[in-house]
């Protein structure tokens, strides 16, 4: 199974939604900023497609003066059905500049 990133980038708040629409896994996230970051939460949440009781943080990491994030998911945590989302949100009061980068593989393929 060949692994796939998803990236993006940004100088404003981190909305960040990855929904494959296959049954798949999640191996990691890296977050960059520019600058440390203010004193809010990043998190990585998984939004069920079956139901709203269901919802997970899987992350929630306080960002003051946090620059990197480098999180890698265990196998019993990282299977996702076609269904969930991976949402990675982030305040960013301080303005920084983003790099993110989600890396997955789809199952069966």
């Amino acid at each position: 199974m060949e692994y796939k990133t998803l990236r993006a980038t940004g100088p404003a708040a981190i909305a960040v939604t990855l929904a494959p629409l296959k049954p798949w896994e999640l191996e990691g996230i890296k977050i960059h900023l520019s600058a440390g970051g203010a004193a809010t939460d990043l998190t990585v949440t998984v939004d069920s497609g079956v139901s709203s009781v269901l919802d997970t943080v899987l992350l929630t990491q306080a960002m003051s003066a946090v620059a990197d994030v480098d999180h890698r998911w265990s196998p019993t945590e990282k299977f996702l059905n076609g269904q969930d989302k991976i949402v990675v949100a982030y305040n960013n009061g301080g303005a920084a500049t983003w790099g993110l980068e989600i890396t997955y593989r789809l199952l069966g393929e």
